[in-house]
């Protein structure tokens, strides 16, 4: 919930710095990717190799996961649904959110 709360503001924050409609949009959108982020984590620990990605794995067997909860099929269907929802969240925005869009889909 950390991780997700700073991306949420990290995304809303341009918003409100330049003093735009869009907040609600934004603000969406980084909760989605918080949201999304956390989902992948949960998969890279449970499936990734540590080597390759640098960190422990496994660490959090018997935790309250996304895959303890959905398993790895209903995390990743979770997982593209939000993919998509975010999508959704930055049409408004056309190619000026390119790089959130980048974001939400390099992973």
């Amino acid at each position: 919930m950390k991780t997700g709360a700073l991306i949420t503001f990290a995304c809303e924050a341009g918003a409100l710095i330049g003093a735009s409609n869009e907040q609600a949009a934004l603000r969406s959108f980084g909760e989605q990717l918080g949201l999304a982020f956390q989902i992948a984590d949960d998969l890279l620990d449970a499936e990734g190799d540590a080597a390759r990605l640098g960190k422990a794995t496994r660490k959090d067997a018997g935790k309250a996961t996304f895959l303890s909860v959905a398993g790895a099929a209903g995390a990743k269907q979770w997982l593209s649904a939000l993919k998509a929802d975010m999508a959704v969240a930055l049409q408004a925005f056309g190619p000026r959110a390119d790089g959130l869009r980048q974001a939400a889909t390099s992973w």
